[in-house]
């Protein structure tokens, strides 16, 4: 089953959503120590994180922003700030959801599977599959993570996607504009620029795990795996 990280400073809170949780058959982990909360949560490589926004010594919108950096691992907020503009702020930085406290069990529950089901991480769902495989890269979606036999790097959202696009259409020649229309669907809003950016960075990731040269530019047309 997911693996589920608990990102609530409320001891009592905390409990109960791990107990819960364990109840549903999920994996859990929760984070007492919040002194570097990313690298907790990279450690744990979880299909799903659950994030308080009032923290000691944080809030958990720029946490979310922290996380996101590096990290396309499904969020939900679940917090007692019942505030359009903080909802609206949680989404925009990269949140899938946002709970309000208290919350009600059962919908909250189907909240967590439905995030679950949209990422692969539940099987049996008709999700996508977790894992793209083309030319010795394998590439796990719920873990951002990109890898060519024991070497692996992690990825950005837009990275992540970007390098699904073209996998998922292996040996073919993809456009920029079908690349670029393709995050706009994954409302991920990218421009000219920004995709060369991100390209130029995947790259570099590709050939830190000896992957040079993986996504090749045609001249006028666009790339190619």
């Amino acid at each position: 089953m997911p693996k589920i990280v608990i990102i609530e400073d409320d001891p009592a809170i905390r409990e109960e959503l791990a107990l819960l949780l364990a109840n549903e058959g999920f994996q859990t982990a929760a984070i007492t120590d919040f002194t570097d909360v990313p690298k907790q949560v990279s450690a744990s490589s979880p299909d799903l994180i659950l994030l308080d926004l009032g923290l000691p010594g944080r809030d958990g919108m720029s946490l979310c922003a922290r996380i996101r950096k590096n990290s396309s691992t499904p969020i939900i907020f679940i917090t007692s700030r019942d505030c359009a503009s903080d909802e609206l702020r949680a989404l925009s930085l990269g949140g899938d959801d946002y709970i309000t406290k208290p919350y009600n069990i059962p919908v909250l529950l189907a909240r967590i599977k439905a995030v679950l089901r949209r990422s692969g991480a539940l099987s049996g769902s008709g999700a996508e599959p977790d894992v793209l495989e083309a030319g010795g890269l394998t590439l796990r979606l719920t873990r951002g993570t990109a890898c060519a036999g024991d070497a692996c790097v992690e990825l950005t959202r837009n990275e992540l996607k970007i390098l699904a696009f073209l996998m998922s259409h292996a040996g073919e020649i993809i456009s920029r504009a079908d690349l670029i229309d393709q995050l706009w669907d994954s409302q991920i809003y990218i421009d000219d620029n920004t995709l060369s950016v991100n390209i130029t960075r995947l790259r570099g990731k590709l050939e830190e795990i000896g992957l040079p040269g993986f996504i090749k530019t045609r001249r006028g047309m666009g790339y190619q795996l």
